[in-house]
């Protein structure tokens, strides 16, 4: 069965149309080597989103904005996280497990969203949603880093489990992730032939770029580290509070409302 071939010379999409580690790479080239089912499922990824049935519209505001932030979702095109995790928790689809000190993952979500939105007023006046870019990170930054201990009276390394394990599924299913990737799909029924190191099927392409994503990632994030520290330490020189509400991590400076 036939769905469609796109020239294997074209790039497909990828999200925010990154440089590409794979120039000339669409891995729905091989849509038509998938079976009918497995390309059923993938090409449905690719439909637009579902209305919304688990999550408020509030809600959606608050958590396609973290979201984006998580998986540095910054330009279109992006991959819908939000509406696929809305799916799963509208259909109960969860992991099957939980920890034993957080709630079930639906009403986890609803109350680590809004305590997002209460620490983007403390420390700023707004919602998270009307921040800047750097602001989000910040504040994302400070939950992540209360590892070990507690955020809004829940651990906060649980929390940050729950978003990052929702977050990559949702991500890492979709086929403009495949292509960021190089990753070939379904192998069903067509399978792999050239094993080996540095051997490649005939629609695979090589990765043009030198570098280890794991090692670029953790420079990204040092740089971010480095910079929010510079940052409060100069907003907390300009308006100090030391009584900032419990949830807002210590390195996140309060500012005040202008008058």
């Amino acid at each position: 069965m036939v769905f469609f071939r796109r020239g294997v010379t074209n790039d497909g999409d990828t999200p925010g149309g990154e440089q590409r580690r794979f120039p000339g790479y669409d891995v729905l080239t091989e849509v038509d080597t998938w079976d009918a089912v497995s390309a059923g499922v993938v090409l449905r990824r690719l439909a637009p989103p579902p209305g919304l049935r688990f999550f408020t519209l509030p809600e959606q505001a608050v958590g396609t904005a973290l979201f984006d932030q998580l998986l540095d979702q910054r330009a279109e095109p992006k991959v819908p996280i939000l509406q696929m995790v809305d799916v799963r928790l509208a259909e109960s689809a969860t992991d099957g497990w939980r920890y034993e000190d957080m709630p079930e993952d639906g009403a986890a979500f609803r109350m680590t969203f809004r305590f997002v939105d209460e620490d983007a007023d403390a420390a700023y006046g707004r919602r998270f949603v009307e921040l800047d870019w750097q602001d989000q990170a910040d504040l994302v930054q400070a939950v992540q880093d209360r590892s070990g201990s507690q955020w809004h009276g829940l651990p906060a390394t649980q929390v940050w489990s729950l978003w990052t394990r929702y977050a990559t599924t949702a991500f890492y299913s979709h086929p403009w992730a495949w292509n960021e990737i190089g990753f070939g799909g379904p192998a069903y029924p067509r399978g792999y032939k050239a094993l080996g190191l540095d051997k490649r099927e005939p629609w695979e392409v090589a990765d043009r770029v030198d570098r280890s994503p794991t090692g670029f990632g953790e420079q990204v994030d040092e740089a971010r580290r480095r910079h929010a520290e510079v940052r409060t330490r100069q907003l907390r020189r300009q308006n100090p509070r030391p009584d900032a509400p419990h949830g807002v991590g210590d390195d996140i400076a309060h500012r005040k409302a202008a008058p």
